[in-house]
């Protein structure tokens, strides 16, 4: 009895101990599993924050640049708009300087850079095209009358070069705007000269005039023989009575003189408004560009000269 009690509590041992090891055995299986999946997880997670990094990052430097862009597309337009703004306030300014005839120092200096570029990059070229093409449209429509009474005036003050002018802007330093200011002369000279060829094959009587006193007349004949300009009916220079008067009410005198003398004024061609000012004007006139201008005093002449 006791060999069989003393088996069967051994057994009973033996089967407590494999249970009992058996439950340790599946213990650490069970650690050992939820030690793999937590590594797992951990390489999961490491991996999405490393990958949200690389989103943050490149969302970063994308809007960085996107501010960047913005930042100088923002700055363009400001700087276009500046120069649309200051081209705006010069062009006003130019037709208030003409009107008042202000001095030299009284014109702005951005508007200076600004007839600069008017010049060398074209636009002052192309502006002269226009109105010389509206121009020719309108003196293509009519036809002078046989008595040689219908006249253009020109002022030819546009296209007269200046020595003692170009040697003041040398001393000045201003070589640039000189070089600028003769190209501006070149430029209008050509095309005013092309429709003053146009009209006299038309039959049109053309009387010049300008603002320099009787006593250089032989100088600026010379000068608009040169020039290509021949065949003139008539050169109006300033009479030494007229020496102190306005350059307009000089203008409007001798328009007025030309009326009484039975000329009909077609047209008056300039780029100074004192050439179209006042009464006894044309029919139809014609303001060439101007880009700038300036008004220098000499001892016998106020001149206004192109720049």
């Amino acid at each position: 009895m006791f060999s069989f009690a003393h088996q069967m509590e051994h057994g009973d041992s033996s089967e407590s101990f494999s249970n009992t090891g058996g439950s340790e055995m599946g213990s650490s299986y069970i650690m050992e599993s939820g030690f793999f999946i937590k590594s797992f997880v951990a390489t999961i997670f490491v991996a999405a924050l490393v990958t949200i990094g690389l989103l943050f990052i490149t969302l970063l430097i994308a809007l960085i640049v996107m501010l960047q862009s913005c930042e100088s597309r923002s700055s363009g337009v400001i700087q276009l708009r500046k120069i649309s703004d200051d081209y705006s306030f010069c062009k006003v300014f130019a037709l208030h300087a003409e009107l008042n005839a202000l001095e030299a120092d009284e014109f702005p200096k951005n508007c200076k850079t600004l007839a600069i570029q008017y010049v060398k990059e074209g636009q002052y070229l192309r502006d002269l095209n226009l109105t010389m093409s509206v121009a020719d449209d309108y003196y293509f429509s009519l036809a002078p009358e046989k008595d040689g009474l219908d006249v253009v005036l020109i002022d030819v003050d546009d296209v007269l070069s200046n020595p003692c002018t170009h040697q003041l802007n040398n001393r000045l330093g201003q070589h640039e705007e000189n070089e600028l200011t003769e190209e501006a002369k070149h430029l209008k000279h050509m095309l005013v000269l092309g429709l003053y060829k146009k009209l006299q094959a038309s039959g049109w009587s053309l009387i010049l005039i300008t603002r320099k006193p009787e006593k250089q007349w032989n100088a600026i004949q010379e000068s608009l023989i040169v020039a290509g300009y021949e065949g003139w009916s008539s050169l109006i220079m300033r009479s030494d009575d007229e020496m102190q008067m306005e350059n307009w009410e000089y203008f409007s005198r001798r328009r007025e003189h030309l009326q009484n003398q039975g000329f009909r004024i077609t047209s008056v061609i300039s780029s100074q408004l004192d050439a179209l000012t006042g009464p006894c004007l044309g029919k139809r006139n014609f303001k060439l560009a101007n880009p700038i201008f300036y008004r220098l005093k000499e001892q016998t002449e106020s001149i206004l000269l192109l720049q």
